[in-house]
């Protein structure tokens, strides 16, 4: 009896292919017979796996099969040209556990480097001043690692290739893995005589300065990012990137809420109560009249649109929000009482009499 490619894989009959590839990685990593040592019986369902996939990864070969036509496979992994190839194909070259190495030099190492601005900064956007230690290209030999005078050469263990490839006979035959060359250390050449300032490394560490350019309405928290201005790699390898990290500083006169921003103000009883016309500061300079109406309650709130933050990425600003508080007075002179209770006598209010008149009404 035929095998049922389908149910080896666990897919159904009109599964796309990246499905099929899905299921054929998932079963690789369970069944592979390097986790499964002693395992005959993994062995055997590796092996199944692979035939189904190698079938069903292939167009022409899967109508065939699927119109009940015989499929020739010949040598198992044949469409590869080895088990390696067809773990190359779905895995990359890192193979089936992500392990391979990486051929060449290496990359150089990301920078996180940290700035303060105002928030009048972070509202409109600025250019500022960045200053960082990271690895730089050595001066004294411009990165190659070599003395002055001295030359690298190709590594004689991996051809310039920065990694070796060692064959290993298995179960499916001859399986192929990688590794990063001990020689070179993945540089893919050598140095006779190493660079004395960089140890042969082409990298020294120093103090970096760069201007930044901070776009508006950032905050807290935003990074932006610099390709390629990281610290250099060593041995010729690419730069690694620069992330900025925003810090916005507090501004006694807003709150910051997302694109709005919160303003408090305070106004007296009788300002409240008869109306007033108050000043309000803006973000970008100057102030604003703001009228109170009568009446206001404690917590009232008014809106001036626009007035905000900038939008990051996006055009407009936000809002900016006013919140008034009433102040009630905590110390009156005794006129200021006397007509205070004038009020409340008017008004149907029964505050507490005097602290004196208190005593003697106790007695």
């Amino acid at each position: 009896m035929p095998k049922d490619y389908y149910q080896i894989l666990g897919v159904s009959r009109d599964a796309p292919s990246d499905e099929i590839k899905k299921a054929f990685r998932r079963l690789a990593r369970e069944t592979q017979p390097d986790a499964n040592p002693g395992d005959s019986a993994a062995e055997a369902r590796f092996r199944d796996v692979a035939e189904a996939y190698e079938v069903l990864s292939d167009a022409e070969r899967r109508r065939v099969y699927d119109r009940g036509g015989q499929v020739d496979l010949g040598d198992l992994l044949s469409g590869f040209g080895s088990f390696d190839d067809l773990l190359r194909s779905v895995f990359g070259d890192g193979g089936l556990f992500g392990t391979g190495a990486r051929s060449g030099p290496v990359r150089g190492r990301d920078v996180l480097a940290r700035v303060t601005v105002d928030l009048h900064d972070a509202a409109f956007g600025a250019d500022t001043e960045v200053s960082f230690r990271a690895g730089t290209t050595c001066s004294e030999c411009h990165g190659s690692g070599a003395r002055p005078g001295s030359e690298r050469f190709t590594c004689p263990s991996c051809n310039g290739a920065g990694a070796v490839r060692m064959a290993r006979r298995g179960l499916l035959g001859t399986v192929m893995s990688v590794a990063t060359c001990e020689t070179c250390a993945g540089a893919g050449e050598v140095i006779a005589e190493p660079c004395e300032r960089c140890v042969g490394t082409g990298v020294h560490t120093t103090t970096r300065s760069m201007r930044v350019e901070v776009p508006a309405g950032v905050a807290t928290g935003t990074r932006l990012k610099y390709s390629r201005e990281g610290e250099a790699a060593p041995h010729g390898g690419p730069s690694g990137d620069l992330y900025i990290e925003i810090t916005v500083a507090g501004d006694e006169r807003f709150e910051r809420a997302g694109d709005q921003l919160v303003h408090r103000a305070s106004v007296g009883i009788a300002e409240a109560a008869l109306g007033t016309t108050i000043e309000i500061p803006l973000i970008d300079g100057g102030t604003e009249r703001l009228t109170v109406p009568p009446g206001t309650q404690h917590g009232w709130q008014a809106r001036m649109p626009g007035r905000g933050m900038s939008r990051l990425g996006r055009r407009g600003r936000g809002d900016l929000v006013v919140e008034v508080g009433v102040r009630v007075p905590t110390e009156m002179t005794p006129e200021q009482a006397e007509l205070i209770r004038a009020f409340a006598e008017l008004d149907g209010q029964h505050p507490d009499p005097p602290p004196g008149q208190r005593r003697r009404r106790g007695r």
